[in-house]
Parts: C-alpha cells; sequence; structure tokens
C-alpha cells in the first residue's frame, strides 16, 4: 500500500496537472511521482558535479600550466637553434673528424636525456644539475 500524502499547489500547477491528467493514461499521482523522482535524480546528480567541480578545476589548473611550460621550452629551444645556426659556421663536406665529432657529441646530448627523464630528474632542477 502506497502513503497518502496532502498537497496544496498553486493554482497555476494545479491546472497543469490536471490538464496532463486528463490525458489517456495520466494520473497525478503518476505526474507528480515522476515529477518529484526526476527533481531528486536531478539534486543527486548536483552534488556529485559538485565534488567533481573542484577536481576538474585542479585538472584544468593544470593543464594550463603544462600548456604554459611546453610554449616557454619550444620558444626556448627554438631561439637555441636560430643563435647557433646564426654563429656556428657549416663543417665542410670533407671534415670527417669534425662530422664524428658532432656525432658523437649528439649521441652523448640524447643519452644524457634519456638518463634525466628516465631517473625522473630535470636540468632546470636544483637536485638536477650536473
Amino acid at each position: 500500500m502506497k502513503p497518502r500524502h496532502h498537497l496544496y499547489l498553486d493554482e497555476g500547477l494545479t491546472e497543469q496537472l490536471e490538464a496532463l491528467a486528463r490525458k489517456p493514461g495520466g494520473s497525478k499521482s503518476a505526474i507528480v511521482s515522476a515529477a518529484l523522482s526526476a527533481y531528486f535524480l536531478r539534486q543527486g546528480a548536483r552534488e556529485v558535479d559538485d565534488l567533481l567541480k573542484v577536481r576538474l578545476d585542479r585538472i584544468s589548473n593544470q593543464l594550463a600550466r603544462i600548456e604554459r611550460d611546453g610554449q616557454v621550452l619550444l620558444e626556448s629551444f627554438a631561439l637555441l637553434v636560430r643563435y647557433f645556426l646564426n654563429v656556428t659556421p657549416p663543417l665542410r663536406e670533407d671534415d670527417k673528424a669534425g662530422r664524428a665529432l658532432g656525432r658523437d657529441r649528439f649521441h652523448a646530448f640524447v643519452g644524457q636525456v634519456g638518463r634525466l627523464i628516465a631517473e625522473g630528474k630535470r636540468t632546470l632542477d636544483p637536485e638536477g644539475e650536473q
């Protein structure tokens, strides 16, 4: 058995409720029950949204910081490459010793980057200084 409730509604809501209840298959109880269920579901969803909002804001701020850091890195690298290419003359084709030295230095550079990444260190961190 379902509990009985006595409710007081505004005239406008009463007219709308009665109009819906007059349609085939409609009843005031079913309409009010569905409306309350929908209302309670929205309230529960709103509570979850409020809980997640703080976390999502924090993640959004972290992503913005990562994006900014990436842009700074890219610009710094581009400036370094431009400076290096402007001040360093190209090697002659027959300079095998210079090319071999460049290749060795490049492999040493790639190895150093790989080690720092694997160890979780950063060159700009005070603990990461070599």
